[in-house]
């Protein structure tokens, strides 16, 4: 029941981008195509839950014994670096047309606030569990993925709305995503 309330939790009521204001680069930059924006799911999720077991690790089997925790940082940062490079030349190798897509974004996923979030949160919430960690870091991600997704597939059906002159293009994602952010408030009661 733990498990579920944590992904829950991460998912809808704490969901990063849609409550936080975390990740806003990708979520705004990639989500004119869907699937560009599933990649970057995709790319996201790999990061988070990679990322979220080996700082994990890290930080209670390395930095806590050796008394350097004050580290975490520039260590948990390393190692999202070199998880985005992995899966950067993963996607480069393995399909180009969405490595060609994702663009700048895909490094972008190593200054992503939302994965930093994620890891840091990981180690103040779930200190000693690394399952409950997992489960967070997969809730967070899963949000992230629900949010672009359908940010991306509202954006899709406004390019052949009548919208004012003014408001097309980035207003009207604005305001479109400000409106996705107060419906994803309705789950704090949950």
């Amino acid at each position: 029941m733990e498990f579920i309330m944590v992904f829950m939790s991460a998912a809808l009521v704490n969901n990063f981008v849609l409550t936080r204001s975390l990740g806003i680069c990708p979520f705004i930059g990639v989500s004119k195509r869907m699937d560009t924006s599933i990649g970057m799911s995709v790319a996201v999720t790999v990061v988070m839950v990679v990322s979220s077991v080996i700082t994990h690790l890290l930080y209670n089997f390395v930095l806590v014994p050796l008394g350097v925790t004050f580290l975490y940082i520039v260590v948990f940062v390393l190692v999202i670096a070199c998880l985005v490079q992995f899966v950067e030349m993963h996607l480069k190798k393995y399909s180009p047309p969405l490595y060609k897509s994702l663009g700048i974004f895909l490094p972008l996923i190593t200054t992503n606030c939302a994965v930093l979030a994620v890891v840091l949160l990981n180690v103040e919430l779930f200190y000693d569990s690394l399952a409950l960690a997992v489960t967070h870091a997969f809730g967070a991600a899963a949000g992230f993925a629900l949010a672009l997704v359908l940010f991306t597939g509202i954006r899709e059906r406004l390019e052949y709305a009548d919208i004012p002159k003014p408001f097309r293009g980035l207003p009207i994602a604005m305001i479109t995503a400000g409106l996705m952010s107060i419906a994803f408030w309705g789950f704090t009661g949950l």
